[in-house]
């Protein structure tokens, strides 16, 4: 319910109809107020197309707007943990929620055999920069056409200006931390 009511303020902060950001994401304005209403858990793919045409990066859809006095601690019982229903894939966010601070911390839990892909850089509002650095296992993260094989502290550097895809080839899960920036702020996408 906190991602439905997240992307919902998002939405009507920017001014956006269910139409204009169902034209914008590639989603469909029913699935979108499905998702809004939190009647469905939409996968990690459409949450990104929404992200993207929101300007502000994944990450922002489960965090708190910034604001005034908040805590720059974010204590482990009160992180939000979200769960991809197609792939398994297991996010935590690990910033301190409401914070302001450029930089989103996000640990994410990859399934053995798994793999999550992003195809939204023509379509994103605002330029991200971010970083993966693996701690346990190993992942694939191809970037456009560049795929590289990640291991256990293993840090890569990259825009997302291209599709994005990781793939865990194992049997056993991986773990990694996403590191992002967002080129500028936008409202609504402020940590």
């Amino acid at each position: 319910m906190r991602l439905a009511a997240r992307l919902r303020e998002l939405r009507t902060d920017h001014g956006l109809t269910l139409e204009v950001l169902a034209a914008r994401a590639g989603v469909s304005r029913s699935a979108i107020s499905i998702i809004e209403r939190g009647e469905s858990s939409p996968t990690a793919a459409v949450l990104d197309r929404l992200a993207a045409a929101l300007g502000v990066t994944l990450a922002s859809l489960f965090a708190e707007e910034a604001r005034e006095g908040a805590s720059p601690v974010s204590r482990r019982a009160a992180q939000v943990t979200w769960r991809d229903p197609e792939t398994g894939y297991l996010r935590r966010n690990l910033s301190p929620p409401g914070f302001p601070s450029p930089i989103e911390l996000v640990e994410i839990i990859l399934p053995g055999g798994a793999r999550v892909a992003y195809d939204t850089p023509g379509t994103r509002a605002v330029g991200v920069s971010q970083q993966v650095w693996v701690m346990e296992g190993r992942i694939e993260l191809s970037v456009g056409e560049a795929t590289h094989r990640l291991e256990a502290g293993d840090c890569l550097a990259m825009r997302l200006d291209a599709p994005v895809a990781f793939r865990n080839p194992t049997r056993r899960e991986a773990r990694y931390v996403v590191a992002l920036a967002a080129d500028a702020v936008r409202r609504g996408s402020a940590r």
